[in-house]
This record gives structure tokens, C-alpha cells and sequence, in this order.
């Protein structure tokens, strides 16, 4: 019975866990499109990212970097746990196709599986990628901002 009922809410998750996939994918791509841009602009100069208003702090400006930072380094995190579960879900039914000698069938859930599972680790690595680029550049930028403002 708890089998079952894991079964179940196993394969519960898998549409929303490949609706995550994709949606993270298309975020991905989209936020290395923005990098692109931004290194673009970042040509021009006296280009800031940052925002720096009248009273702000350190703690402030910091605070800012970690919110522009934290989509693509939670998504660089999260997608190949969403891939692998984009993977396993279907694996058990594939494994009793094959076993009631349904070969085709398995082959279809299998090629899927795999599919969920490239696209979260493409997407993962283009997050990394971009939080790794852009962590480079607001952290020039508070070094800059510290030294203007005469901060230690």
C-alpha cells in the first residue's frame, strides 16, 4: 500500500517537474541573452549595474548584488536535482515494459527521460556560467563604489 501510494505521487510530479524543466531552460537562456547585453553596455563607460542612492550602505549595496545573483544560483542549483527527477520517474515503468517484453514502449520513456535530464543539466550550466560572470562584475563594481565613497 505505501508503494503504491509512493508510486503515485511519484508520477504525480512528473508534469510539473518537466513543466520546471523547461521553464528553467527558457530562463536560462533568456538571463545569458541579458549577460550578453550587459557586457555590451558594459563597453560604455561609467556603466553601472548597481544602484547607489543617497544614505546607502555597504550592507545595502550588498544585499542588492545577492537579489540580481540569486535566480541564476538557485537555478544552477536546483535544475539537475529537477533533471534527475525528470529521469527516475519514469524509469520504473520502463523497466516493467521492458520486463513484460514491451521494448518499444520502454525505448519511448526512456528517450524522454533522457530529454528532461539534458535540458535541466543545459540550463544549470548556463546559470553557472551567468552567476559566475555576473558575480565577477558586481564585485568590480562594490570595489569601485567602496573606493568612491571612501568606504573601508
Amino acid at each position: 500500500m505505501l508503494e503504491t501510494g509512493f508510486a503515485h505521487i511519484a508520477q504525480a510530479l512528473l508534469w510539473p517537474v518537466l513543466v520546471l524543466v523547461a521553464l528553467g531552460f527558457v530562463y536560462a537562456l533568456w538571463s545569458a541573452g541579458a549577460t550578453l547585453m550587459e557586457a555590451l553596455q558594459r563597453r560604455r563607460p561609467g556603466y553601472r549595474a548597481l544602484r547607489v542612492t543617497e544614505g546607502a550602505s555597504l550592507e545595502l549595496l550588498e544585499l542588492q548584488i545577492v537579489r540580481q545573483l540569486e535566480p541564476a544560483r538557485l537555478l544552477g542549483r536546483v535544475a539537475p536535482l529537477l533533471g534527475l527527477i525528470a529521469t527516475m520517474v519514469p524509469l520504473g515503468p520502463a523497466l516493467q515494459s521492458v520486463a513484460a517484453g514491451q521494448g518499444q514502449q520502454a525505448l519511448a520513456v526512456f528517450s524522454s527521460a533522457f530529454s528532461g535530464v539534458v535540458l535541466a543539466l543545459a540550463a544549470a550550466a548556463l546559470a553557472l556560467v551567468v552567476y559566475s560572470v555576473r558575480r565577477r562584475w558586481l564585485l568590480a563594481e562594490l570595489l569601485a563604489i567602496k573606493a568612491e565613497q571612501g568606504w573601508s
